[in-house]
């Protein structure tokens, strides 16, 4: 509340409210007193001239104070005017501690704490020491299921360093609790681990560094034979995916490899002879450092805007001796009854393009 003067009960509540309770990062900074308590909201007695400027509100600022049930929360001055003589009037409202403010802000504090508080207790009765791991969480402790806070320490006495080499994350060899919850609640479960064993999994590099597990395959890409030649090679499949990271390393049985920006476009290629379609990546082309695309026929065909001639550049970046289809001055003519205005272009020249280009 921006009053110029004289803060009213209310007023401190929505400001405290704003700007305490409904602040987590304020709030989480308070509970573990990294923010230290009191909290003091100057209640900006008038001057004279204000005061009487609007007796009514002066009237109003002193009386809901002095009714107000819990004095010792208040700050009390004794000033002279020259028209109104000498007045007490409240200065400062002052909370002590978090107590204070979950009784000034009301039911609705009463009602989370106690979450906090069930929540909490299942770890902290065997951990105490996480406290400060879980206030840190405190987003995520106040919408967990009581079941989830129940698990949680049955499973953290089940975490140990590499348990799961070698394996995703979904194959760990845990007892009574499923591997989708240790995706849940991933950050919570790093930052209890790091405050039991004294930072072990941040210097590890994240939990599933710790855990010893292979990361979950990203950036996936679509597989299509051309030719009834290479759809027998990889095992009869007309479309399969596969991770970028898998593809790095793994050879595709083609002598021909088209690279494709989109989806779309990829599923619409006619047969070719031993071809091998790869699409829908995008700006994914970090896995065409691959060695063994060096030994292959590789042509890329993407979008005619700036955005896919930006990724042709980072991909001529990984490959230099990609053939490019259809990404020409001659195909825009052909097509240019088709063009649309790029909504947001990139703003940066690609550096490895062509002067045509």
């Amino acid at each position: 509340m921006d009053r110029a003067w004289g803060l009213l009960p209310s007023d401190v509540k929505e400001l405290i409210l704003i700007r305490e309770w409904q602040n987590f990062t304020g709030l989480k900074a308070r509970l573990l007193n990294d923010k230290p308590f009191p909290i003091r909201v100057g209640l900006k007695p008038p001057t004279g001239q204000k005061a009487v400027s609007d007796i009514e509100h002066f009237q109003k600022f002193i009386g809901q104070w002095r009714s107000f049930a819990a004095q010792h929360l208040i700050e009390w001055e004794t000033r002279n005017y020259r028209v109104l003589f000498e007045q007490t009037l409240p200065k400062f409202f002052v909370l002590k501690n978090v107590q204070e403010l979950m009784a000034f802000v009301g039911d609705e504090a009463l009602k989370r704490s106690q979450i906090w508080e069930s929540n909490m207790s299942p770890l902290l009765s065997i951990y105490p020491e996480t406290y400060s791991a879980l206030v840190k969480n405190l987003n995520t402790i106040e919408v967990m299921h009581q079941a989830d806070a129940d698990l949680l320490p049955d499973l953290i006495k089940q975490l140990i360093p590499n348990m799961g080499a070698g394996q995703y994350l979904r194959a760990l060899p845990l007892v009574g609790v499923d591997t989708k919850f240790v995706e849940t609640y991933q950050t919570l479960i790093s930052d209890i681990l790091d405050k039991i064993y004294n930072g072990v999994v941040s210097n590890a590099g994240g939990l599933f560094t710790w855990l010893g597990c292979n990361a979950n395959p990203t950036g996936w890409l679509t597989i299509r034979p051309l030719c009834e030649k290479t759809k027998a090679k990889i095992g009869g499949f007309p479309v399969l995916q596969l991770s970028g990271d898998i593809l790095k390393q793994q050879a595709l049985p083609a002598r021909n490899i088209l690279i494709v920006e989109n989806l779309e476009s990829g599923l619409g290629l006619p047969p070719l002879p031993d071809t091998i379609a790869v699409f829908g990546g995008g700006k994914n082309v970090a896995w065409m450092e691959a060695q063994w695309l060096k030994t292959k026929n590789v042509a890329y065909w993407g979008d005619l805007d700036t955005w896919g001639l930006s990724i042709l550049s980072d991909v001529r970046s990984k490959l230099p001796t990609i053939t490019v289809l259809m990404m020409d001055q001659n195909t825009l003519q052909l097509h240019k009854d088709r063009m649309v205005e790029e909504r947001k272009p990139s703003d940066k020249i690609p550096i490895f393009l062509t002067d045509s280009e």
